[in-house]
């Protein structure tokens, strides 16, 4: 281990960090990704054409929050080390956000709309600051394998979560409950599980960052970020990759956001049938996460991602051409393999090409490129089904076009000049 952290750093300590992992994929898998989306268009809309947009709409203004707010949280916290702080506050946020989720009924449309933008911003700023840890607890040439770590143990915890969601579901269809009874239970247990398994990150894990003597709050870190806009020349690599994330990510947000709601409106899915699905998913994501962090530090960044990405692109194809439930099981479990490779890759090399300095600023421009993403992506694709009457298939394919785009850009980052930069 001594060769993979760094000095001072205890194990317990990245089991802590990646318990954070573990505690907020709950919220992703069962809100954004397998029950509450489908339950939003579904139930809340009554299946109106126009629910998958209004779903995305909820989503990319959240993302359009954590893009103003990140990069000056992001400064503020290295300026004053109060990442563990801030983690805290977006962790409370968003565990109470899921659990008012649970009063969201039929046609409480603006609601459901509200609770989803708060707890979203939540957890989206969360995950930007429990991911500047990172360089702080790996050595840069094993980034790839902690951050592994912690996206394969973030799928297990959202298989687990999923799977107390599901075994409460089939029970609540057993005694002839509604998608209205039986969903709101299901956003209390989220809720509960990322409150509970959260709780070791605060735990044990240390701030290690000493506060950088800035004063002046948000009108500092705001003049931190354009300081670091200012020399971007010096990072051009990571500008660079900056581009490629947001355009790749594009397509992977789409997946996570309109996956269950694919399933049930393009190929005639239950909600137990979907939950099943994103189950299976997981696993393969959390293999995909743990099996590419161990060859990613030797194969190199760029491979190890340029080889996910050109996994989504079979994904796609595969997911389009499908006309019965085989075919997508295949796509799907392509999808998440590459999901958690795509996602582990992505968020170390940015590890790799930050600033020592700047670990949480930097992370704060990552986030900003995933959430920028978050609204591309999934707001072409409800755009899509809005002007095509409901043909998710053609909204499919056109989520395929972002990753080929993003292994385009790709081609022109070099991780070791860019590395030099950073050190430099």
């Amino acid at each position: 281990m001594s060769s993979v952290l760094q000095p001072g750093v205890r194990p317990r300590e990245v089991w802590a960090w990646a318990m954070y992992d573990f505690a907020n994929s709950g919220y992703t898998t069962v809100v954004i990704t397998a029950v509450f989306n489908a339950y939003f268009v579904g139930v809340v809309c009554a299946g109106q054409s126009w629910g998958t947009l209004a779903w995305t709409l909820a989503l990319s203004l959240s993302y359009a929050l954590i893009i103003f707010t990140a990069p000056i949280i992001g400064a503020y916290a290295d300026a004053h080390a109060a990442k563990k702080k801030l983690l805290a506050i977006t962790t409370s946020g968003c565990v109470l956000g899921t659990a008012l989720l649970s009063l969201v009924g039929p046609g409480d449309l603006a609601l459901a709309f509200a609770l989803i933008v708060l707890s979203n911003v939540f957890f989206g700023t969360g995950e930007n600051i429990v991911a500047a840890f990172l360089p702080e607890l790996a050595r840069g040439e094993a980034m790839g394998k902690v951050s592994g770590w912690g996206w394969s143990l973030g799928y297990l915890g959202g298989l687990i979560t999923l799977a107390v969601c599901l075994a409460f579901v089939i029970w609540a269809r057993g005694q002839g409950q509604t998608e209205a009874e039986f969903v709101p239970v299901t956003m209390l247990i989220t809720a509960g599980i990322f409150a509970v398994a959260s709780s070791f990150t605060f735990l044990f894990l240390k701030e290690r960052a000493l506060p950088q003597g800035q004063k002046g709050g948000a009108m500092r870190a705001l003049a931190r970020v354009a300081e670091t806009l200012r020399h971007a020349a010096q990072f051009k690599d990571l500008l660079r990759f900056l581009g490629c994330i947001v355009l790749f990510q594009s397509g992977v947000q789409t997946v996570i956001a309109l996956a269950a709601i694919y399933a049930q409106e393009a190929m005639g899915f239950t909600t137990q049938d979907t939950i099943v699905l994103v189950l299976l998913v997981n696993i393969t994501a959390s293999l995909g996460a743990f099996a590419f962090g161990q060859w990613q530090d030797r194969l190199g960044h760029r491979k190890t991602l340029a080889l996910t990405l050109l996994g989504w692109c079979l994904m796609v194809a595969i997911a389009y051409l499908s006309t019965g439930r085989v075919g997508f099981w295949v796509a799907a479990n392509i999808a998440g393999l590459c999901l958690g490779a795509s996602q582990s890759a992505g968020r170390a090399l940015v590890g790799y090409l930050t600033p020592a300095d700047r670990h949480a600023e930097f992370f704060g421009l990552w986030g900003f490129a995933v959430k920028l993403a978050s609204i591309l992506g999934p707001l072409t694709y409800g755009a899509v089904t809005w002007v095509t009457d409901n043909d998710h298939r053609t909204a499919m394919l056109i989520t395929g076009m972002f990753f080929v785009l993003g292994l385009v850009v790709l081609k022109s980052v070099d991780p070791e000049r860019g590395r030099r930069a950073a050190v430099a």
